[in-house]
């Protein structure tokens, strides 16, 4: 079943307390890019864009080509892009490892295939695409860390993908929650997540949104 958008239905949003990262990312002075997939790109970009260090997160599509890189396009499921979030990020305020954990956490339940909540297809995929062999690494790392500690009851599926063109979602989708705090998916599926971030990790929580 392929549920066409970011839907909004019964289900429970669970934030899960991860471990220290064990390698931490050496990444070096000035600002880097990092791209992240994990369901509806909405909330994705929703916590990112509260977390300190993080300057700037756009929703859009990677995985596909640029033909299909479309709404309409990408929620039928078949063009092999994922709903994703490419982040600017300080190293010196927040590093790559520490964005992962906050990943793992609070955004992406990586034991469920092709799905986050209520939304189903290959685009809500959970998937992380490293855009340098540091990031990849300390990805790799940090999974077999969280696999090696049982954190969870089911084998992680999260994957490592090659990084890929990233295509900006139509400007609707950008900065969605802030625009729209009071839409029901946002509500249901988002904001808990929110609440997780700044009870959890208040170290790394920023009020104000930080715009795409």
């Amino acid at each position: 079943m392929i549920l066409a958008g970011c839907q909004p239905a019964a289900a429970d949003v669970t934030a899960v307390k991860t471990p220290h990262p064990v390698r931490p990312a050496a990444e070096g002075a000035g600002l880097k890019t990092a791209v992240f997939a994990g369901g509806c790109f909405w909330g994705v970009e929703a916590v990112f864009s509260h977390v300190k260090g993080v300057r700037s997160a756009v929703s859009g599509y990677t995985g596909g080509t640029a033909a299909s890189a479309s709404y309409d396009a990408v929620s039928g499921g078949f063009t092999d892009h994922a709903e994703a979030v490419r982040l600017t990020y300080d190293p010196a305020i927040i590093r790559y490892d520490q964005l992962l954990r906050i990943y793992f956490s609070i955004i992406a339940d990586p034991t469920l295939e092709n799905r986050q909540g209520p939304d189903v297809g290959t685009q809500y995929r959970s998937a992380l695409f490293p855009v340098s062999a540091e990031q990849n690494a300390v990805a790799k790392a940090y999974i077999a860390q969280l696999s090696s500690a049982r954190v969870w009851a089911k084998p992680i599926v999260t994957r490592i993908e090659r990084a890929q063109a990233f295509y900006p979602a139509e400007t609707y989708h950008q900065d969605f929650a802030r625009k729209n705090p009071e839409h029901r998916y946002i509500l249901q599926f988002d904001a808990p997540k929110l609440a997780a971030l700044k009870a959890m990790y208040p170290g790394v929580w920023k009020t104000s949104f930080t715009p795409g």
